[in-house]
């Protein structure tokens, strides 16, 4: 990783009344311990309330918060964590005058994040209009009922549309500090960062925040050896058949046990790796781009192009350059 002498990038966790302490201890915890290969800090973390002071959380402690909104202003990516008032009945557009007053003062660059319901503050300020967002799973109804212009989706842990973010219930807010900071400085660095609090390090913002019913045995029961096999497979054609067979059933069984074990089809999953490999490989090494999409099974540079540009938004060239400074 090359070493920067820009400013750190600045996150601005803007808290209220009745915080969850654990979703606050999240992003300090993750975005504080992301360090280069020298080990200097990635980020500075800064917290602030829209009326500083002393702050209740849905626990039998206080938190003491001294910085004020204007903490916002040079803020690189605003995190907003839920509060005990997101649990009741929600109005349309409702957050209070110094709420929306503060977030009136985070700059237009700022990526903007949510953790469980503060989704609905970034939708009573109009943030998540025409775009795809998620929150816990039992408030997506409501979500969905009060602002019918955002694509509410029940079904992943995060969602990244344009540069503001959101997350399903508390534990998901890790997978979507872990997306940033990887999106932000590669593999490695959210890696380092996922080993030192001992959570996986990658989990695909697709994934289902819930199962609806127990977990398979990883035995007979379970696609466990078929994701196994293909994950050792990317390079060549994998079909639904081949996958089948390697789980012992037949396809409508085993893309129904994938969607309990994954929270998606099959292919979809397939899909998902062989995106994650390519993009391990760009970070890691300079192979030809041609010679990577082989690798990972997408035949072909220009499907990986495709891939690349649908998911990520970016061409693969482009992707390495963020993170490698590849010509």
């Amino acid at each position: 990783m090359a070493v920067s002498d820009e400013p750190l990038h600045r996150v601005v966790i803007l808290v209220r009344p009745g915080l969850l302490p654990m979703e606050l201890g999240i992003v300090h915890r993750l975005f504080g311990t992301a360090v280069d290969d020298a080990g200097r800090p990635l980020y500075s973390v800064v917290t602030c309330a829209a009326e500083p002071g002393e702050i209740s959380t849905d626990a039998d402690f206080t938190v003491n918060v001294p910085a004020g909104p204007e903490a916002l202003r040079n803020a690189d990516t605003v995190v907003v964590p839920a509060a005990v008032e997101d649990y009741g009945p929600q109005q349309r557009g409702r957050l209070s005058p110094p709420v929306r007053a503060a977030l009136a003062q985070v700059p237009a660059t700022a990526r903007l994040a949510s953790i469980c319901t503060g989704t609905f503050v970034l939708a009573a300020a109009g943030l998540l209009a025409g775009r795809r967002a998620t929150t816990h799973w039992k408030s997506c109804p409501e979500l969905s009922a009060l602002y019918p212009e955002i694509d509410v989706d029940p079904d992943v842990l995060y969602t990244d549309d344009r540069r503001v973010l959101t997350s399903a219930g508390v534990a998901a807010g890790i997978d979507l500090c872990l997306h940033m900071i990887r999106s932000d400085h590669g593999a490695d660095v959210a890696n380092t960062v996922a080993r030192g609090t001992v959570v996986p390090p990658h989990r695909e913002g697709g994934q289902a925040q819930y199962i609806d019913g127990p977990v398979p045995e990883p035995a007979d029961d379970s696609v466990a050896a078929a994701r196994v096999w293909a994950l050792e497979h990317l390079g060549e054609t994998v079909t639904l058949e081949d996958l089948a067979r390697r789980a012992a059933t037949s396809v409508r069984t085993l893309t129904r046990k994938f969607r309990q074990e994954t929270g998606m089809p099959p292919m979809q999953w397939l899909g998902q790796q062989r995106l994650q490999y390519a993009r391990r490989l760009l970070e890691r090494t300079d192979e030809p781009v041609d010679r990577i999409a082989a690798a990972a099974g997408f035949g072909t540079g220009t499907a990986m192009r495709q891939h690349f540009r649908e998911a990520l938004g970016v061409s693969p060239r482009a992707y390495r350059n963020t993170f490698r400074g590849a010509g």
